[in-house]
């Protein structure tokens, strides 16, 4: 079987992220935050659980649902050559991956992998980041890559659509698939002081095939000028969409809630419609 072609450089990744300068991340505070909430809303216990993520010493080493206090196995997301972490063992209960599955070169492999991996009626929660995830910097860098070379070139990442979500879950064999995104709007004094973050955060350029040149000055100062131009507030600050999709789904089980078959309907919309409208019917 051929592998997919390789988009993103996952040992470049890796480097990058070892030389993070200690810099407060925001964005995996938001998401464990966001995974608190998600697992507390649960009535249900997670005797085997696994959490993935860039950053291990920041991933909890437990979890709270509305049933049960339980422990996380920790792994190491872009820690090897692989894309898939060695989770230790099978069936589990709940598998975790955060902030890793925007750069998978293999998106529907890594999920039929982390569903092979859950118990019946497991649970898989997954939050990347989404499609419109720096959309304005994306932009900025097409303007100034035709002002400065003439042409595109790929500087930022392509992310995943929260409306491919659902589907990248049912083909990996997962039940009752949601998907939703949480957007957030976040301001900086200027475009320099947003890609100098980015640097810290270990997330420059992750793409194999990225540019080979530096970016100059020139690239750089007509980006700054292209983003101020179409992303600025009034108070001169500009504006960074961060958008985090969340995906879950289940390992199928006799127990849960199955689909109606079409036609098994014993009451017609119209029929509601007309009663709630006092027998007009629409």
């Amino acid at each position: 079987m051929s592998q997919p072609p390789a988009i993103f450089d996952t040992a470049l990744i890796a480097r990058h992220l070892s030389r993070r300068t200690g810099i407060s991340d925001f964005v995996t505070d938001l998401v464990l935050d966001d995974l608190d909430d998600r697992l507390g809303a649960l009535l249900r216990e997670f005797p085997k659980a696994a959490i993935i993520g860039p950053d291990v010493d920041k991933l909890p080493r437990f979890g709270q649902t509305a049933s049960a206090r339980f422990p996380f196995q920790r792994h190491a997301a872009f820690g090897g050559h692989d894309d898939m972490p060695e989770l230790d063992g099978d069936n589990f209960n709940l598998i975790v991956s955060l902030l890793h599955l925007q750069a998978i070169n293999d998106v529907p492999g890594y999920l039929a992998r982390l569903r092979a991996k859950l118990a019946p009626d497991g649970l898989l929660m997954i939050a990347a980041l989404g499609g419109e995830t720096l959309t304005e910097l994306r932009e900025a860098f097409l303007v100034a890559d035709a002002q400065v070379f003439g042409g595109a070139s790929a500087r930022v990442a392509p992310m995943i659509q929260v409306r491919d979500g659902g589907g990248l879950l049912q083909r990996a064999g997962l039940a009752l698939p949601v998907a939703d995104v949480e957007t957030h709007i976040v301001r900086y004094a200027n475009p320099f002081a947003l890609m100098s973050e980015i640097k810290a955060l270990g997330a420059s350029n992750p793409l194999a095939d990225r540019p080979r040149r530096l970016a100059t000055p020139a690239l750089l100062a007509a980006a700054a000028q292209a983003y101020a131009t179409r992303d600025s507030d009034s108070d001169g600050r500009i504006r960074a969409t961060l958008e985090i999709i969340w995906l879950s789904g289940w390992a199928p089980h006799e127990s849960q809630q199955k689909p109606l078959k079409p036609g098994s309907a014993t009451t017609r919309l119209g029929d509601v419609l007309a009663q709630q409208t006092g027998g007009k019917k629409p």
